[in-house]
């Protein structure tokens, strides 16, 4: 007898992409407006490659004055993307718990998913309450501490310790972005990691950094080395758009 079961097609198996975003006053003007434009090629191009088999799952979690879900665990082919804007503090403390909450709650990270990747992009130093506690807990506790993570300093006031204690343990290096070539490069790299994996007989296996900066566009926007040079100390770009 015909069973219209055995021919159904398993349901994608999600791959979540987490994205925290430093949203404070210091990322006014070019810094956001880039950073926006380089997530919403991200997402554009994510969307583009999902395959039957991988649901690429974006959540967006940003941090001013306080952490907030801008976007909640959505396939990359439906997502909408709405513009940030910039204001406040940096409470990325705030921002680790409210991401490792979603990642150990079952029901917006299900268990049958693969591993995640965060990614975490400042320009700033934390400043709220307790986000060392916050920091420890993620990478070393419950299934946060086996994501993958990467992160990006932007400009010269990025806190390099902080963001290089957040991807301790991984295969990654910090990434620096002191313009907009460089954050739109970064992106790209992110988004050849995932995809990478999207299309992999495995896609828990994460890409090495040496093959994939070969493959983005422009390899000599990435950097995982912090240029001096490129930064003044008035104003938020200069004469080479550097910030």
């Amino acid at each position: 007898m015909f069973d219209p079961k055995d021919f159904a097609t398993g349901k994608a198996k999600p791959l979540p992409v987490y994205l925290l975003l430093d949203v404070s006053q210091s990322m006014e003007g070019d810094k956001i407006n880039n950073l926006n434009e380089a997530v919403s090629e991200m997402i554009k191009t994510m969307a583009d490659e999902e395959k039957m088999e991988v649901e690429i799952l974006i959540s967006t979690i940003t941090f001013g004055s306080d952490a907030h879900v801008h976007l909640p665990a959505t396939s990359a082919s439906n997502v909408e993307w709405s513009n940030l804007s910039a204001s406040g503090l940096t409470a990325m403390g705030a921002a680790l718990t409210m991401s490792k909450e979603m990642i150990e709650d079952k029901e917006i990270t299900p268990s049958r998913a693969y591993r995640p990747t965060i990614v975490l992009v400042s320009d700033g130093q934390p400043n709220d309450t307790g986000w060392e506690q916050a920091m420890d807990d993620f990478i070393n506790n419950g299934r946060s501490k086996k994501c993958d993570r990467m992160a990006m300093a932007i400009g010269k006031d990025a806190d390099e310790n902080v963001l290089n204690r957040f991807i301790e343990g991984t295969e990654h290096e910090l990434f620096y972005a002191n313009n907009a070539a460089q954050l739109h490069e970064f992106f790209r790299y992110v988004t050849m990691s995932v995809t990478t994996r999207s299309q992999s007989k495995n896609p828990n296996d994460i890409p090495a950094d040496s093959d994939l900066k070969s493959k983005v566009s422009d390899e000599s926007n990435l950097t995982t080395e912090n240029s001096d040079e490129s930064a003044q100390s008035d104003g938020d770009t200069n004469d080479d758009g550097e910030w």
